[in-house]
């Protein structure tokens, strides 16, 4: 077994490194023209980002003071989220990259076929003006030396003695034709329908390509950010329930999972929660788990608004796995204490229906473990019974016990995609409503979120239920 946690250690350690080397190469490497600062720079980023990281978990997990595990937390889980969509983004890259080199190539051989014979053109006008510029300059010199053998003629003959020494007259003078400038051809890089060289191509396509990762990464995690702090959304499904008495039709149950109050989500996203709760006017509210992430002592004043909790028939509570890293026994007391009614593998008879909870499934390793006979053995099946259960894999214990719907969370509905893939194949229900036999299960996204504040592709959410009588 140790053997075996040592190897996917290594290869989870493997799969890390090579991927931010490849971050780094694609980002930092392929888009700067050679070694220096900025390549420096770029893998201090990166390796500083996933120290963090990997500190904001181990200070979480492992009890560090708060103000520590707050420090820690918004930058080292903010690059946890960003280098996710760096890499999706990178390797999204990867096919583009190839597409846009090819279009680049095309453009470049079309403005090499329309240049072509323009230069031929200039080539051959260029000519034919050097040949008309000669003839030009060729003609006095003819005629001066002409006029200078006829004048050597006569004084041969005449003899020395008669030798004249005279000069030409200075209009039979050739002035040599002044040469044109030589036109120096503007550099390549002066003429926009050049193409490219290719290093200077290959370095526009890596920065195209690493600039739109980067944007679409940031632009990506940001947007996903600002949907959780802004708190979550109401959904509303209605349930039709066989058993549920006419006199229930329409009774209304708030469902709110996955609070997950600590270092980054503290006492104002716990306000924002009750208030968005409370404006829905539920008959029952219930809370099914994974309500912290610390213990009481760090977070007591970020819980305390769930005191405000208003319903009819009050407020339920149900422990998450989160509850057992956080001291579950304590949480019990606090919730307790704010005015909500634990139910820790117990069940209450409500006017029309039964409503009943059983513990995580984390707790059976301290003994504190879901009991679905202590919960349900007992009770009255001709009654509707709705159970409070963190996780959906519960649920075929609750059809088991004839259990008319499950009411469960955890999933977060994925929470970062494509992460809603990986809890799918993990969970029977992602998101939604869902029948099983005769038992219905529904499962919340949360409204918080766990490690990045963030969300994508899995809005927040707290779902009023709104049950129907078949006999209505």
């Amino acid at each position: 077994m140790v053997i075996v946690f040592v190897l996917v250690a290594l290869l989870v350690l493997s799969v890390l490194v090579a991927g931010n080397w490849w971050l780094w190469r694609r980002l930092v490497r392929d888009t700067t023209r050679g070694p220096g600062f900025v390549r420096r720079a770029g893998m201090v980023v990166i390796a500083g980002g996933w120290a963090l990281t990997i500190g904001a978990l181990v200070a979480e997990r492992g009890g560090a003071p708060f103000w520590l595990q707050q420090v820690l937390a918004w930058p080292g889980f903010l690059w946890l989220a960003l280098s996710i969509y760096l890499l999706l983004g990178v390797a999204a890259g990867e096919v583009v990259r190839p597409l846009l080199r090819r279009w680049l190539e095309r453009r470049a051989r079309a403005a090499e076929a329309v240049r072509e014979p323009l230069a031929a053109g200039v080539t051959a006008d260029t000519s034919l003006t050097s040949a008309s510029v000669a003839s030009t300059a060729t003609t006095p010199a003819t005629a001066s030396a002409t006029k200078s053998a006829e004048n050597r003629t006569l004084l041969s003959a005449s003899g020395p003695s008669t030798a004249l020494t005279t000069d030409p007259p200075p209009a039979s003078r050739a002035s040599a034709p002044e040469q044109a400038p030589a036109t120096t051809p503007a550099p390549d890089s002066a003429d926009p329908s050049r193409p490219l060289a290719t290093p200077t191509r290959r370095l526009f396509v890596s920065r195209v390509v690493a600039g739109a990762a980067a944007a679409a990464a940031v632009g990506t995690v940001g947007y996903g950010t600002y949907g959780v702090l802004r708190g979550p959304k109401v959904k509303r499904v209605t349930v039709p329930l066989a058993k549920l008495p006419r006199a229930a039709h329409g009774y209304r149950i708030a469902v709110v999972s996955d609070v997950h109050l600590g270092p980054v989500l503290g006492r104002g996203f716990a306000q924002k929660v009750v208030d968005t709760i409370n404006g829905t006017q539920p008959d029952l509210i219930a809370v099914v788990g994974d309500l912290v992430d610390g213990s009481v002592k760090d977070l007591g004043p970020a819980a305390a608004p769930l005191a405000g909790l208003r319903a009819r028939h009050g407020a339920f509570f149900v422990t998450g796995n989160h509850e057992y890293f956080s001291g579950a026994e304590q949480w019990v007391e606090e919730v307790r204490r704010l005015g909500l009614r634990p139910l820790e593998n117990a069940r209450t008879e409500l006017p029309h229906f039964d409503l009943a909870g059983v513990n995580d499934i984390a707790g059976e390793s301290e003994g504190q473990g879901p009991d679905f006979t202590k919960a349900l053995g007992d009770r009255d099946r001709a009654r509707a019974c709705v159970l409070l259960a963190h996780q959906p894999v519960q649920i075929h214990d609750a059809v088991d016990h004839g259990v008319d719907l499950q009411l469960s969370g955890h999933t977060h509905g994925g929470q970062l995609w494509p992460g809603n893939f990986i809890a799918d194949l993990a969970n029977p229900t992602l998101a939604g409503l869902e029948r099983y036999g005769d038992t219905q299960l529904y499962v919340s996204r949360g409204a918080g979120a766990w490690g990045p504040p963030t969300r994508v592709g899995a809005e927040s959410d707290i779902t009023v239920i709104e049950l129907a009588s078949r006999q209505a």
